[in-house]
């Protein structure tokens, strides 16, 4: 391998494991050369969930912790591929969504105290993405559309749906001015779903499995979709405490139990599909034919089935991103791979289309040695 690699490091909204890219940069080509997920302890998974509920002391603490631990996973991944710290340019990390509050006098914050990683590799590191975009206006979220445009923005109009805790879509193409926005839940209502009727035993629904058993409320689906959130017009985005525990008791409440268990599963699992596919039928610009699917969601047969079912009346081709050469939980940290490395050289890395700031912006916090 050749210098100038870039490292990025992604959390999600699931708060399952951190996934790492390593990347090489083109012109509008961004080539991931290895890619690994590392996960985390149900036990730590829960305490990270929780974290919006924790005093200053704990939360400090924690983030502290996530940050350690995701350099001796730096460590781990540059010694496993053979690369040298001095080979990476710079290291992009996401961290630890605990809060995210869009709009008049918004919030948000990321933890994984970044300087940890600094320290380990001696490369500049970049965190904390979203407040420079809320401080321009802007929802904070979601980032991703600025890398879609980058590798799809001059190729046919396409769709670019990432489905980890939360769903969120991108629409880019020729001629089309990228823009995106969250759709709804992604995988978190089914993760909390089986890991609670599962005792704790299963963390996701492998392969889709306890879904593809199972018959879904169609109708209390389309009920759901009718709350205002679906019906807003974008930008906008959410944060993953919209989608709780609580939530699918007070509305999945006769579904929650262990007889009805598929059921409950096939009904998130649909409610999910339904809500990506409610967004690309009202907001897809003209000529969009094809969604290609990421994150999590790209690995649960049950949930392509369902989207390719749902987007087929209107003759649209869904297909995984894995198709492309990229591993479906490689895109997000790819993406910060790419914002990390413009930061870097002080240019623009941010899609003010999707988010609604006032312009582009330099996102990013830069952490050196």
């Amino acid at each position: 391998m050749k210098k100038g690699l870039l490292l990025g490091l992604m959390s999600g909204t699931s708060a399952d494991g951190l996934s790492m890219a390593l990347c090489r940069r083109g012109w509008r080509k961004l080539e991931v050369l290895k890619f690994a997920n590392y996960l985390y302890s149900a036990a730590l998974q829960t305490r990270i969930i929780a974290a919006k509920g924790l005093r200053a002391p704990e939360l400090s603490a924690l983030s502290f912790e996530l940050g350690r631990l995701w350099a001796g996973m730096a460590r781990r991944f540059c010694r496993a591929n053979r690369v040298p710290y001095r080979d990476i340019k710079v290291i992009g990390s996401h961290g630890q969504t605990v809060w995210h509050a869009p709009g008049v006098n918004g919030h948000t914050l990321q933890i994984g105290e970044a300087a940890f990683l600094a320290e380990e590799t001696g490369r500049p590191v970049v965190c904390d993405f979203r407040p420079a975009d809320m401080a321009a206006g802007g929802e904070g979220a979601p980032l991703i559309p600025f890398m879609d445009d980058f590798l799809f923005g001059v190729g046919a109009p396409a769709a670019l749906q990432n489905i980890g805790g939360i769903g969120n879509i991108s629409f880019t193409g020729k001629g089309v001015r990228t823009f995106g926005f969250d759709t709804g839940p992604g995988n978190s209502l089914m993760d909390t779903a089986i890991a609670e009727l599962s005792g704790g035993e299963f963390q996701y629904d492998r392969d889709g499995a306890w879904a593809a058993a199972g018959v879904p409320d169609v109708k209390k689906v389309y009920s759901l979709l009718k709350a205002p959130f679906f019906r807003r017009r974008p930008p906008k985005s959410l944060d993953r405490s919209e989608y709780t525990l609580a939530f699918i008791k007070r509305n999945f409440g006769g579904l929650f139990n262990a007889r009805r268990s598929r059921d409950l599963l096939a009904t998130l699992n649909f409610f999910t599909a339904a809500s990506i596919s409610l967004a690309f039928r009202r907001f897809a610009p003209r000529g969009t034919r094809e969604l290609i699917v990421s994150g999590g969601g790209a690995l649960n047969p049950a949930l392509m089935d369902n989207l390719a079912a749902l987007l087929l009346p209107s003759g649209v081709r869904v297909r995984s991103i894995a198709e492309l050469g990229i591993h479906p939980l490689a895109k997000e940290p790819a993406c910060f791979a790419l914002l990390a490395d413009l930061a870097l050289q002080g240019r623009p890395n941010s899609c003010p289309s999707a988010t609604g700031a006032r312009g582009p912006r330099v996102l990013g916090k830069l952490i050196r040695r």
